[in-house]
Parts: C-alpha cells; structure tokens; sequence
C-alpha cells in the first residue's frame, strides 16, 4: 500500500508535462515518481527543471554527486540519494566505500581525500547552521575558488529542496534505486 500524499501523475500527460519529461530523461527511460509528483503543479516543475545543477558545472561531476548524497543523507531523503547512487555513482567514480562515507556521522573517519571531507563538512555545517564557519571556509578556499564555492552552496541549498518534497510528500521509492541500509 502506498504511503504517498500526493499520487504520481499518470500517462497521459499533458503536452507541456509530456516534452518537460522528455527533455530531462533519459531515452526509454520512465520519468521518475518525484517528477510525477512534481507535474500536479506545472510551474514547479518547470522551474525545478530549469534551475537544476546537473549540467557539467564548476565542481567535478563526483564532487556534485558527494554534495548531493550527503545532502540527501542528511535530509533523510532515501528516495533522492537512492536515485543519484543508481544514476550518477558509477559515471562519477564513486566507490560502496565513498558513497557509505555519505551516510556517515563523521565525514573525517574515512578513506576519502582531505579535499572531499571539508567539501562533506561543509555540507554538514550548511544542513545543521545555515552557514560555514570561518574554518571550514577557509578550508574550501584551500581546494575551491569563488564560483565553485558558491556552487556547493546552491547545489546544497537545492537538494534540500528536493529531499523537503521527497520527504513531505512521501514520494516513495523507485524500485531500482538503493537504500541506505545497502550501505550502512
């Protein structure tokens, strides 16, 4: 029994929904609950759509994909991180070992380059403060410039989002996308 409170939009779409779908999955593949969920209002997927970070940004597509898991892992959101573990793990070069790292409590006992751990810490300070201490900013700046930093913001600040209507509205889970417990 489905635990959701908003069900899925069903085929057939309507003509914007149709071709909103077509332009952001892949060929042959089905769009995804969230995005079904999304569709019952058509600005906000539009939006959600035309605002998202998955184009070849300033970070490396490994360091997005760690942003975003340890977002998503944070929030609680097993339905998004589960979906960028299947999606985007293997293409980004992350290892069981770096994507268990995402669900963690402490980023720093992990095999993950010191790089990747303050990119994870600041993660963590952005989900539990709202902001980056002096510290921590002074560590992305070590690996990061301006534009990438304010990249990790916004991608942070995103996926919170998204893990606030994964989570609300109990989309639930794609049957081909992991769950933490896989990894914990």
């Amino acid at each position: 029994m489905s635990t959701s409170r908003i069900a899925p939009l069903e085929p057939p779409y309507a003509p914007e929904i149709e071709q909103a779908f077509q332009r952001i999955m892949p060929p042959g593949m089905a769009p995804l609950k969230l995005f079904r969920t999304q569709a019952h209002n058509s600005r906000v997927l539009q939006r959600v759509f035309a605002g998202n970070l998955l184009d070849k940004g300033s970070i490396s597509l490994r360091e997005r994909e760690l942003v975003i898991l340890r977002t998503c892992a944070r929030c609680g959101s097993e339905y998004e991180w589960g979906v960028h573990v299947a999606l985007f793990a293997a293409r980004a070069g992350l290892t069981q070992a770096d994507i268990a790292a995402t669900l963690l409590p402490d980023p720093g006992r992990t095999e993950l380059p010191d790089r990747e751990i303050i990119l994870l810490r600041a993660v963590d300070e952005l989900h539990d403060t709202s902001g980056i201490t002096d510290a921590s900013w002074q560590g992305l700046a070590q690996h990061y410039d301006q534009t990438q930093i304010l990249e990790i913001i916004t991608l942070c600040g995103s996926y919170h989002t998204i893990s606030f209507v994964t989570n609300a509205a109990r989309v639930e889970l794609e049957d081909f996308a992991p769950r933490f417990a896989q990894y914990r």
